[in-house]
C-alpha cells in the first residue's frame, strides 16, 4: 500500500474511532413569560458524586447551544445559569447516545420587599461575552494552596513543569490582580504567593494592548490573560513570606515578599539578595532562588516591568553573579475615576566570569583559527520607576498614561589574551589588553492613548501617543597591544575614549472607525514617527611628556547626527464579528532620512527621500469552542543607519577597521506568521501547529576584507536575501482521575535559515536546518508526589557556499527527569537531575555533564516555617561548554559555572485577613 494512502487511511479511522466515542447535546433556551431566546446563558454539566464540571457551553443569539463530549455513563447534572434567572437543573443518568433537550424555559427571578429568597446557585462557569469566568469557590483546594494549586483544578487550564500556563491551548501573557498588574504583568509573584482562599473570581480574557482595552477593540493577540479578582471582605489583610539561607562555600540567599490589601488600595515590597546567580526574585516552593533546578526566577526589565528566567539545567549564566533587589509597588484609586499603579525598584549585580573560547573562522579559500582567554568583572546598579494612570473622562472618553524612568551605572574591568593562526599554525597575530569602563545610561518614555465613542454605534477615535528619550555616557580606559608577524606595525595603545550618545523617538498615531455594517468598519489611520540620533566619540592618548592623557586623537574621534521621518497614512478594513475579527490596513509610507558626519574636519552631509507601500494585518478566526485560526503579515522597509552609510573609519578594533557605503538600500522586509490551535477540553487534549519566516530583500550585511596577517576592512553591501523561516507543532494530552493527573506533551520544531554576505570580495552563503523535537511527561497524585521527565534532541546541519567547508552539523540530547515528593507528612522532597550532551565540541572542551540538584524541607510550626537544606550540583559535574556554528564562524566557547554547594534555610509565612462567613453547598442568600 503505498505511505500515503496508508496516512490517510489511519486518519479515517482515527476519525471514525473518535467519532464513535462522542455524542451531541443540543437544546434551546427561552425566557418562560416573553418566548424569547436568552443569549449567553451558561450550559454546563457536573458529576453527581462530585459535582466536577465535565463540559460547558454558552448559548448564541437564538438561545440554542450544540456541543460534543465524550460518551459518559456516570450520571450528571445539565445546569443553565444566566443572571437574573433561576437556575436550571436537569438529571441525566448517562450519555451514551445524542441527545436532544428540546426546549428549555427559564423563570425569572423575583424578589419580593422584605422577604428572603434563595436566588440562585454561583454556576462554577460562565461566559460572558469574550470573558471565560471561573467561581473559586467551586474548585476545592488545600487549606494552604496558593494561586498556582486553584489554576490547576480549573478546566482546561494547564501548567507545564517549566511554569508556562495555557486555557485551552492558548498561553497566558499576562495575569492581573483585580484588573492591575501585580509586581509585572507576568504574574509569577501573584500565582506563587497569594493565597488560594482570598480569591473570588478567575477571569480569562484575551490580551488587549491599552489601546485595545480603552477603546473596545477586538484583540490583535492569540495571548490569553488572567484577571483574579479578590474577594471583597478578604481584601483586607496583610500577608508574605521570608526567606533565608546560608551555605558552603560562603553561599547564600534571601527573599521577602509583604503585602498589604485594604480594597482598592494595595501596598506589596520585595527583596532579594544571593550570590547564587538568580539575578532577580523567585520563592519557589522547592529550590528557592536556586538557579539550575526548575527554578523560574522573576528579573527586572529595563523597561521597568518583571520577567520569567527559566534557568536551564546546563548552568544560570555566565560566571558567578551576587545579586541585589529591592522594590515596592503601590495601586490605589483617586477621586473615583483615575485608577493608578507604580512601582520603584533598585537592582545591584556583581559579576566575575573566565571565559575561554575557539574559533574557526571560514573564509572562502580557507581557514584560519583564533584562540582567546578573558577574564571579566562587573558591577551593575539601575534604579527603575514607572507609574500607569487610567482616567475616564466620561462614558465615552478615557485617557491611559504610562510613564516609565530607568538608570543605570556599570562598571567592567577586562583582561584579554588572543592569538590567530593559519592552517599550518603558524602565528598570524596576537593581542593583548587591560580595559576599564564606566556606562552610565537613562531612559524616560511615555505611552499614552486617548479613546473617544461618538453616539453611532461602533464610530470611535484613538490617539496613541508614544515617546523614548534615551541618553547614554561612556568611559574607557584601554591599555592594549596588538602584534604582527609580518611588517604591519604593530598597534599600541594607552589611552581613554569618551563616548556620548542620544537617541530620541516619538511616534503619534490617529486611528478613526466608521461603521459600515453591523460587523464591518472603515478604519482610517495616520501614522508618524520620528527619530534622532546623535553619537560623539573623543579618544586621548596618553603623553609621557606630560603623564596625561591629553594627546588628543583626531582619527578615532567623530561625531555623527542622523535624523529619519517616517509618514503612514492608511486605508483599511476592520471585521468585528462573533468568531472572525481582523483588521488590514493599506497605504504609502514617505520616509526622509538625514544623516551628517565630521570626521578629520571634513563635514559630510547625506539626504534621502523614499516612498514605499506598506502593510500591515492579521485575521483571527474561532471555528468553533476549541479550534482556532491566527495569521498576520507586515511588509515594511528599514533605512540604514547613519553609521552605516557615512565615511567614517571606525578604528576602535585594532584588527578590523569599519566605514560606512554611501550607497547603501534601504532593505524591505516581509514577515508572515500563521498558528491552527485546536484544545479540546472534554477529552482534555489539543495540538497546536504553527509557521512563518521573516524575508528580506535588499539586506543589509557586512563585507570583509583580510589581509595575511588577518587584519580587516569592514564595510556594508546590500544582498539579494536573508531568510528565517519556522515551522513546528505540538500535542498534550492530560488524564485526571480524582486526586491522580498525567499529562503527555509532545513537539517538533523546524528552522530553515538563508545568510548571505560578503567576504574577501567573495558573495558567500549558508544555509542552516535545525530540527527541535521533544518529548515531556508528567504523572502526580495530589500533593503526595510529582514525576516529570522530559527529552529534548536538536540537530542542526549549516550548508556553505564558497567557502573552504562544504557543511558543519552538530547534535545536542537534553534529558531531565524532576521528582517532588510530600510524604512522609511535612516533608516536601525535591530531586532535579540533568544530562547534556553536545556531539562535536572541540578537543579540550567536555562534551558532557550531569547537574543533580536535590532539596529536603519540613514544614512545622502550623505550616507557618519550612526548614530546607539544599544541594545544587551533587555530583560536583556543572561545566558552561558551548558549540555556535554561525555564517562565518564555528566557536566554542566555556565559562565559569556556579559549583556544587549545600544550603540550609528557612522561609516564614504570615497571612492576616479579615474574616468572612463561608458560603453553604454554594448557594448564597440575598435579602
Amino acid at each position: 500500500m503505498p505511505k500515503s494512502l496508508y496516512l490517510i487511511c489511519t486518519f479515517l479511522v482515527c476519525s471514525f474511532s473518535f467519532a464513535q466515542s462522542t455524542i451531541a447535546l443540543k437544546g434551546k433556551v427561552i425566557d418562560q413569560t416573553t418566548k424569547l431566546p436568552i443569549e449567553s446563558a451558561t450550559v454546563y454539566l457536573t458529576k453527581v458524586k462530585d459535582s466536577s464540571v465535565v463540559d460547558y457551553t454558552i448559548t448564541n443569539k437564538l438561545g440554542a447551544f450544540n456541543f460534543k463530549i465524550k460518551k459518559n455513563n456516570e450520571p450528571v447534572y445539565l445546569k443553565i445559569a444566566y443572571i437574573s434567572y433561576q437556575d436550571f437543573k436537569e438529571d441525566v443518568t448517562s450519555l451514551a447516545t445524542d441527545k436532544d433537550f428540546g426546549t428549555i424555559e427559564m423563570k425569572e427571578a423575583v424578589t419580593t420587599l422584605n422577604e428572603v429568597v434563595v436566588k440562585s446557585e454561583i454556576p462554577p462557569i460562565r461566559i460572558k461575552k469574550d470573558t471565560l469566568e471561573f467561581n473559586a469557590s467551586s474548585f476545592k483546594v488545600g487549606a494552604d494552596a496558593n494561586v498556582e494549586a486553584l489554576l490547576k483544578q480549573l478546566p482546561g487550564v494547564e501548567i507545564s513543569p517549566e511554569g508556562k500556563i495555557t486555557v485551552n491551548g492558548k498561553e497566558v501573557s499576562n495575569i492581573l490582580v483585580n484588573g492591575k498588574p501585580f509586581f509585572g504583568k507576568d504574574g509569577k509573584i501573584a500565582t506563587q504567593n497569594l493565597p488560594a482562599e482570598i480569591i473570588d473570581k478567575v477571569q480569562v480574557v484575551d490580551t488587549k494592548t491599552k489601546s485595545e482595552q480603552i477603546s473596545g477593540e477586538a484583540s490583535s493577540s492569540q495571548d490569553k490573560t488572567i484577571n483574579l479578582t479578590i474577594q471583597e471582605d478578604k481584601n483586607k489583610g496583610f500577608f508574605g513570606k521570608v526567606v533565608a539561607g546560608r551555605g558552603s562555600d560562603k553561599r547564600y540567599e534571601s527573599s521577602l515578599l509583604l503585602n498589604y490589601f485594604k480594597g482598592e488600595r494595595k501596598l506589596s515590597v520585595l527583596a532579594s539578595s544571593n550570590n547564587i546567580n538568580s539575578v532577580g526574585f523567585s520563592m519557589d516552593e522547592i529550590f528557592d532562588n536556586m538557579g539550575g533546578g526548575r527554578n523560574a526566577s522573576v528579573y527586572y526589565n529595563d523597561d521597568g516591568s518583571f520577567g520569567v528566567n527559566n534557568m536551564s539545567f546546563g548552568g544560570s549564566g555566565r560566571g558567578i553573579t551576587q545579586s541585589n533587589l529591592v522594590g515596592i509597588n503601590y495601586q490605589d484609586k483617586w477621586f473615583k475615576k483615575v485608577d493608578g499603579n507604580g512601582s520603584y525598584y533598585f537592582s545591584n549585580a556583581e559579576n566575575e566570569n573566565t571565559n575561554r573560547t575557539d574559533r574557526i573562522n571560514l573564509l572562502p579559500s580557507g581557514k584560519t583559527f583564533t584562540n582567546s582567554t578573558m577574564f571579566n568583572s562587573s558591577i551593575n546598579n539601575a534604579h527603575n520607576v514607572s507609574f500607569d494612570f487610567e482616567i475616564k473622562l466620561d462614558s465615552t472618553a478615557t485617557i491611559a498614561i504610562s510613564p516609565k524612568f530607568a538608570k543605570s551605572f556599570v562598571r567592567k574591568r577586562l583582561t584579554k589574551s588572543q592569538m590567530t593562526t593559519d592552517e599550518t599554525l603558524n602565528e598570524l597575530n596576537s593581542s593583548s589588553n587591560e580595559d576599564y569602563t564606566e556606562n552610565e545610561n537613562s531612559n524616560f518614555s511615555i505611552d499614552a492613548s486617548f479613546s473617544k465613542q461618538f453616539k453611532k454605534k461602533k464610530r470611535g477615535m484613538v490617539v496613541n501617543f508614544n515617546t523614548e528619550i534615551q541618553r547614554q555616557d561612556d568611559y574607557v580606559n584601554t591599555n592594549s597591544a596588538t602584534l604582527f608577524t609580518d611588517s604591519t606595525p604593530d598597534d599600541i595603545r594607552k589611552q581613554n575614549k569618551f563616548g556620548k550618545d542620544k537617541n530620541d523617538f516619538i511616534k503619534l498615531e490617529v486611528r478613526y472607525g466608521e461603521p459600515i455594517a453591523d460587523s464591518l468598519r472603515l478604519s482610517l489611520t495616520s501614522e508618524l514617527n520620528y527619530r534622532k540620533t546623535k553619537n560623539s566619540a573623543n579618544t586621548f592618548d596618553f603623553d609621557t611628556a606630560t603623564n596625561a592623557y591629553s594627546d588628543f586623537n583626531d582619527e578615532q574621534s567623530n561625531l555623527t547626527n542622523s535624523k529619519v521621518t517616517s509618514y503612514f497614512p492608511s486605508t483599511g478594513i476592520i471585521v468585528d464579528k462573533s468568531k472572525i475579527n481582523g483588521r488590514i490596513n493599506i497605504g504609502p509610507e514617505f520616509i526622509h532620512f538625514e544623516a551628517q558626519s565630521n570626521y578629520l574636519g571634513l563635514a559630510t552631509n547625506r539626504n534621502k527621500n523614499y516612498v514605499f507601500p506598506r502593510i500591515k494585518g492579521y485575521v483571527s478566526c474561532n471555528i468553533d469552542k476549541s479550534k482556532s485560526i491566527y495569521a498576520n503579515y507586515e511588509f515594511n522597509v528599514d533605512v540604514p543607519e547613519a553609521n552605516q552609510v557615512l565615511p567614517i573609519e571606525d578604528l576602535s578594533n585594532p584588527l578590523n577597521t569599519v566605514k560606512g557605503n554611501d550607497g547603501l538600500r534601504p532593505t524591505q522586509v516581509h514577515n508572515v506568521y500563521f498558528n491552527f490551535n485546536n484544545y479540546d477540553y472534554a477529552s482534555r487534549s489539543g495540538y497546536f501547529m504553527y509557521s512563518g519566516f521573516y524575508l528580506k530583500k535588499d539586506a543589509v550585511v557586512s563585507s570583509t576584507i583580510y589581509d595575511a596577517n588577518f587584519k580587516s576592512i569592514t564595510t556594508y553591501q546590500n544582498v539579494d536575501k536573508s531568510l528565517s523561516s519556522y515551522l513546528g507543532g505540538s500535542w498534550n494530552k492530560s488524564f485526571k482521575k480524582e486526586k491522580r493527573t498525567f499529562r503527555f506533551g509532545t513537539g517538533l520544531n523546524f528552522n530553515y535559515n538563508i545568510d548571505q554576505g560578503l567576504t574577501n570580495a567573495v558573495l558567500f552563503e549558508s544555509r542552516k536546518f535545525e530540527i527541535n523535537p521533544r518529548v515531556n511527561l508528567s504523572w502526580s497524585i495530589d500533593k503526595l508526589i510529582t514525576i516529570a521527565p522530559s527529552y529534548r534532541y536538536t540537530f542542526s546541519v549549516t550548508d556553505y557556499k564558497n567557502y573552504d567547508i562544504s557543511s558543519a552539523d552538530n547534535f545536542q540530547h537534553n534529558a531531565k527527569i524532576e521528582i517532588t515528593s510530600y510524604v512522609p507528612k511535612n516533608f516536601v522532597i525535591g530531586s532535579d537531575f540533568g544530562y547534556t550532551y553536545n556531539s562535536s565540541i572541540a578537543e579540550g572542551f567536555k562534551k558532557d555533564f550531569y547537574l543533580w540538584n536535590v532539596s529536603l524541607g519540613y514544614n512545622f510550626f502550623k505550616d507557618q516555617l519550612l526548614a530546607k537544606v539544599k544541594v545544587y550540583d551533587l555530583l560536583d559535574q556543572n561545566l558552561n561548554s558551548s558549540r555556535t556554528i554561525t555564517s562565518t564562524a564555528i566557536i566554542d566557547a566555556q565559562n565559569t559555572v556556579l559549583k556544587r554547594y549545600v544550603m540550609f534555610s528557612l522561609t516564614y509565612k504570615l497571612e492576616k485577613f479579615a474574616g468572612k462567613k463561608k458560603q453553604e453547598g454554594g448557594i448564597f442568600i440575598e435579602e
